[in-house]
Order: C-alpha cells, then structure tokens, then sequence
C-alpha cells in the first residue's frame, strides 16, 4: 500500500455509520475479502484516503485516492456457520468505492 494521498475523493462515511459492503465478483487484484461481501457492517474508523490498490496492481497511478475505512462486522453474519459467542466481531479495512449506506 502507498502512503496517504492529497488527491483523494471525499470520504462518504463516519464513525458509526452502517455499510455493505458491495456484492460484486470482478476479474483482477481485489483487496476486498469474498467472505465479506453483501455483508453489513459499522464503520469504526476512517483511515485516511490512499491510491487504490486495485490499479496499482495494473502498474496505474491509482488516483484519485480511495478513502479507506475499518469496519466492523458480527462474526456469525459472515461465517453462517461460526460458533462462537454471538458478540465476537472481526474488523476489516475496506476501501469506499466497495461500500454502499446500509438501509
């Protein structure tokens, strides 16, 4: 990952927001986990705006940069299956363009 970037899109999102996490299967170098997507989440923080790693793989500039936040999401609604206690959540850092307002 590069550093911050000072050409970078607006950040849609703030602590505590809701988000899911777009449900989309592109061909290429995606930094966005598949066990992640459709899923809902809250932001818990922005980190910053950086060069979007999915056109950096492509030797691309990468701009204008993507805000990047950590969400976080309950575990069970990611693993169906997931056994351990109902509380249990897994952070994730998450790019915005991947993002859409949960209802």
């Amino acid at each position: 990952m590069s550093g911050p970037a000072t050409d970078a899109i607006p950040a849609r999102f703030k602590p505590g927001d809701r988000v899911t996490v777009r449900e989309a299967y592109p061909l290429g170098h995606l930094r966005t986990p598949f066990y992640a997507r459709g899923a809902t989440g809250v932001v818990e923080r922005l980190c910053g705006a950086f060069a979007n790693p999915e056109e950096l793989a492509f030797n691309r500039p990468g701009l204008p940069a993507q805000p990047l936040y950590r969400v976080r999401f309950r575990q069970a609604e990611l693993w169906a299956d997931y056994r351990g206690p109902a509380r249990d959540t897994i952070e994730i850092e998450i790019y915005q363009h991947w993002l859409e307002a949960a209802p």
